[in-house]
């Protein structure tokens, strides 16, 4: 077994795929992201370029490279949108406005749907999105036409905005009335400016009407209007802060201080992480000396509205904790080394009864949902506090009046927004000395989680108990590292139920620190820990991890409580300051208690949690299977054509029954997935050789009936011999030449096609160039295993007429199936022959693919630089992206950069090309790209050989020609066969001695020995 322990070293040598043994590094992963990034920002430069010169259809191309290349960018996806309204393509303008729309509240994007509709005539959609608009945004001179046509289309007597400035613009001719909630405030003889009262920010709604008809608008959504989005900390030189309203960038907020005086933030911010496009956060600073000389503690802020700032109250003295300038402050703020505490004895501990203690804010549906749900839990003994924090919402405030009122819960209720820490220290005052369960009100539990939590109270040395849950950092499952979808009531009844049933409840496993969605605390480490702190945390986030740091200092341990599942949306309360928030607490967190961001590195990288999360995805992965017969597919973890084979055939598998399952490598292992969504069950990690019957017990109860290799390139020696394990068949799908090629493509380092020599020659090229196996394999070697792999597989499977030959021909005597990987009849029927330029237009040419050297990218490079010297009427463009796509910009090609299998076509049409070009130099085994060219109805022109030039012949449309004919060749065989008027004739100033193709010479890699393509010559590539 010691063959299977990864080799020594982070990576191997000539790897061709991260796997075992080869570990993408964290650096890795940076520079991939800085390099994804410089390419994208060159784009969007040069689009903006064009743009500003003028060529709208060059800046598009640009910027859309620059999108795909990021695509969750949507400053860029703003960007593409103006671009497509100006060159007049406005259902793509349309789709990205109502997405920035609906994910950030974009009010320019709400206008220009209404602009959109408008222009496509749908005045009817135009009218319901101008109206949405129009309630909830201050609209600009600029929109008053556009406003006016579609009050007119609409048959609305006229339209209205307001401003944060109390000022009402009305459009009608005819005479209003303006009512603040329902109680009239002015009427006119006609519209124009109407100034609303003092304190119209308190009301709800404000409604212009013409008689009994409301204008477009109207009622107008002031708290929409008036919201307000800030965040403020402090600093070594005192409190500065961000503050602007998403509604009407151009208003200038005013800030009120804690002594009663005002700043007005006028200057815009230059340096705001955020994602919202087109927001204009609005700096502001108070300097140290006018902030009070003396300790007075944390000081308030608050925006127009009357409600605090994010991130307020803020200590001014801070900023010197958070500086490293510790001297001289308060004992409150002194920092406190993380240091293990006095181990308490762990004893039967009496709980003096328990309390369920919420604090709440807004979001009535979420917050009711939550509660209707502890309340359908709770025991009868176990009061309900609920905190109401201010809430703007009045139905939400009259629901929990209802409930106080029923006596269903105990409400308390502040006279204005104090925040999360504060909130949660009144209910816990409140709840007189036992145990808390402190709950987010945006959570759903289930039946049975308070006993759960109060049993692992039940210890005298446990302060706090934290279950799993969707969105809880290092105690969320399935995934740790990225967002989990939030469960609905039904499906985090039935994780709660997995939990209970393979949680082991006798295992402790001890937290850095709890989290606070839900978190119970025992009354004697409240007590003795005092509650969460006041004056440092504001709204929230982080107060609970310095309460549990205070409490472990205490000899207080915190556990997870695995056997129990609450559901948890998660980081709505603070909207987009949260991040700026929470990055401002966790750096007082890390000041204030140096060593925590160590202490919770060292709890992630250890992962004691990670056991129980697999055997939940085990659990999850056998309902899945619900006792179906099952096939495991090995594949490598590249994608590409491989992981669209895999994809496809366990949809067949699953359409008729069978379990699909793939097995990919990681650099200690593998990762069992489900085929179909390889992200359901991440936490199927298994480290090999050691974990192997693990692996093998889940594989059995998932009654594995075979196993199908598709690739073993990454993975470890032993999962080649798994199915022996097993005891199942195993079938292979050939996917390439890796069978006798080390270096898989049939290509040598100066990326020529090596004509496939006798193994002294395929030494001779490894010995130069290297393998990609990442093995210390010799090419007799190599061949020896694949002859007794090979021969020992159950069913042999390949893509093409062309592979089977080629393989047989290396491995004499084995009977290969050929499975087409599409269907090529019907792709046949989409091409439209005899296609040509446009007379008095380039012959375009289009290329699909990510290009590699075998590939054909120094192919491309080449007719380029052909085309650009000789100045041939030929347009290049590759849907796709190259490996170093700036030489073939440099050389006049359009390069689309990355995009996704339901762009391609789109992207083919942008090109408006003539005829398709596959230029790989090596046989390919299908050419998923060769069926993308056809599916936009063009022929193909490949190299006679391979699967590409099977299929074209095939197809008696198209052309394939010699391997190795020489660029400039190359350019005139597609001239003359595609460019329509563009003859040779017709071009002066090419002779006809240019349109002859010489005889090239062998690019073949020569030996001694005789080449194995000649002793074959019924399968020759050429014939």
């Amino acid at each position: 077994m010691s063959a299977d322990r990864p080799p020594p070293g982070p990576k191997t040598p000539g790897a061709a795929f991260a796997g075992f043994g080869r570990t993408v590094s964290d650096e890795d992963r940076a520079l991939w992201r800085e390099a994804m990034s410089r390419r994208a920002q060159e784009a969007f430069a040069r689009g903006q370029a064009a743009l500003q010169a003028g060529n709208t259809s060059l800046g598009l191309f640009w910027l859309e490279r620059a999108e795909r290349m990021s695509r969750h960018n949507p400053n860029l996806k703003w960007s593409v949108g103006l671009a497509c309204l100006s060159a007049g393509r406005l259902m793509d303008c349309l789709v990205r406005m109502e997405d920035l729309r609906q994910d950030f509240g974009l009010r320019e994007a709400a206008f220009l749907e209404a602009v959109c509709l408008a222009r496509l005539q749908r005045m009817e959609d135009a009218t319901i999105r101008m109206q949405a608009a129009l309630s909830a945004f201050h609209a600009t001179p600029e929109t008053y036409p556009l406003a006016e046509q579609i009050a007119v289309s609409a048959g609305l007597p006229g339209w209205m905005t307001a401003s944060n400035a109390g000022i009402v613009h009305i459009g009608t001719s005819r005479p209003v009335r303006l009512f603040l909630d329902g109680r009239e405030i002015a009427q006119g003889a006609t519209g124009g400016r109407y100034d609303l009262p003092e304190g119209w920010r308190s009301a709800r709604h404000l409604a212009v009407r013409v008689g009994r008809r409301h204008v477009l608008g109207s009622p107008l959504d002031i708290a929409a209007l008036t919201r307000c989005e800030s965040f403020v900390e402090a600093a070594a030189d005192g409190l500065r802060g961000w503050i602007w309203t998403p509604a009407e960038p151009e208003h200038v907020p005013v800030i009120t201080l804690w002594n009663g005086s005002t700043l007005r933030a006028e200057d815009f911010a230059q340096d705001v992480d955020s994602d919202v496009p087109l927001a204009r956060y609005r700096v502001f600073h108070v300097p140290a000396k006018e902030c009070p000389e003396r300790d007075e503690g944390p000081l308030e802020l608050w925006n127009e509205n009357g409600r605090l700032l994010t991130g307020a109250p803020v200590d001014p003295l801070v900023g010197k904790l958070v500086s490293g300038q510790t001297r001289g402050l308060p004992a409150r703020l002194r920092p406190v080394k993380i240091q293990p505490g006095r181990m308490r004895p762990h004893l039967p501990r009496q709980s003096p009864g328990c309390a369920v203690v919420i604090p709440v804010y807004a979001d009535r549906v979420r917050t009711m949902a939550c509660l209707r749900t502890v309340l359908a839990t709770c025991p009868a003994d176990v009061p309900v506090i609920v905190v109401d924090d201010a809430t703007p919402e009045p139905s939400l405030a009259q629901a929990l009046d209802q409930l106080a009122e029923d006596g269903r819960m105990i409400l308390i209720r502040h006279d204005r927004n104090r925040g999360f820490p504060i909130s949660a220290n009144d209910g816990m005052r409140a709840a007189a000395g036992r145990d808390i369960l402190l709950l987010n009100s945006d959570t759903l539990v289930p039946a049975g989680w308070v006993e759960r939590l109060r049993a692992r109270l039940a210890g005298s040395d446990v302060g706090t108990v934290t279950p799993l849950s969707n969105d809880a950092t290092i105690l969320s499952y399935p995934s740790t590292d990225r967002p989990n979808p939030v469960p609905s009531l039904a499906e985090m009844r039935a994780m709660d139920r997995l939990c209970q049933k393979n949680a082991a409840v006798s295992t402790e496993v001890d937290l850095p620190t709890a989290h606070g969605f839900c978190m119970a605390i025992s009354a004697d480490c409240l007590a003795e820990t005092g509650l969460f702190r006041e004056d440092l945390f504001a709204q929230g986030y982080g107060e609970e991890n310095d309460f549990c740091l205070r409490a472990t200092a205490r000899g207080f341990r915190h556990l997870a409580a695995p056997e129990l599942y609450v559901a948890h949306v998660g980081s709505a309360s603070f909207g987009t300051a949260r991040n700026a928030l929470g990055a401002r607490n966790l750096d007082i967190l890390n000041a204030l208690h140096p060593g925590y961001h160590a202490l919770v590195g060292r709890f992630i990288a250890a992962d004691p949690l990670h056991e129980t999360r697999r055997r939940l995805d085990a659990a999850r992965l056998l309902q899945q299977g619900a006792g179906r017969p099952a096939i495991l597919m090995v594949q490598h973890d590249a994608g590409g054509g491989v992981g669209r084979v895999v994809r496809e055939r366990s949809e067949a598998f699953e359409a008729d029954g069978v379990l699909a399952l793939a097995l990919r490598p990681h650099e200690s292992g593998c990762l069992l997935e489900y085929a179909l969504d390889g992200k359901r069950f991440p936490n199927l990690k298994y480290h090999l050789p050691d974990e192997l019957p693990s692996l093998l017990d889940l594989l059995t109860a998932l009654r594995v009936r075979a196993v199908e290799w598709h690739h073993l390139i990454g993975h470890a020696p032993c999962i080649r011999t798994m199915h022996e394990a097993l005891g199942v068949p195993y079938d292979v799908f050939i996917h390439d030449h890796v069978w006798f090629c080390p270096r898989i493509s049939l290509c040598d380092g100066a990326g020529r096609y090596c004509g496939e020599p006798d193994p002294a020659g395929c030494e001779l090229c490894v010995a130069r160039w290297g393998s990609y196996l990442g093995e210390d394999l010799s090419i007799a070697d190599l061949l020896a295993r694949s002859t007794r792999e090979l021969s020992g597989a159950r069913r042999l499977m390949a893509p093409s007429d062309d592979t089977v030959r080629r393989i047989c021909r290396h491995f004499p005597g084995l009977s290969i199936e050929a499975l087409p990987l599409e269907d090529d009849a019907a792709l046949h029927k989409d091409i439209m022959p005899h296609r040509h330029a446009t007379r008095g237009q380039p012959l375009r040419v289009c290329v699909v693919g990510g290009i590699s050297r075998w590939k054909g990218y120094d192919v491309l490079l080449a007719l380029a630089t052909e085309i650009q010297t000789h100045r041939l009427p030929i347009v290049l463009s590759l849907v796709g992206h190259t490996h170093d796509d700036d030489a073939l910009i440099s050389r006049g090609v359009r390069v689309t950069g990355e995009y996704r299998e339901d762009e391609v076509q789109s992207l083919i049409r942008q090109q408006q090309p003539d005829v398709g070009l596959i230029p790989s130099i090596a046989p390919e085994t299908w050419c998923y790209a060769l069926g993308q060219v056809w599916r936009s109805g063009l022929e193909a022109v490949c190299f006679d050989l391979g699967a590409q030039a099977e299929r074209v012949r095939r197809s008696a449309t198209g052309l394939a020609v010699p391997l190795g004919v020489a660029p400039y060749q190359l350019a005139m065989i597609l001239l003359g066969r595609w460019g329509g008027s563009m003859m040779t004739g017709d071009l002066p100033f090419l002779s006809k001695q240019a349109t002859i193709m010489p005889k090239e010479k062998p690019v073949f890699m020569k030996t001694g020995a005789t080449h194995r393509r000649a002793a074959a010559c019924n399968c020759h590539d050429h014939s």
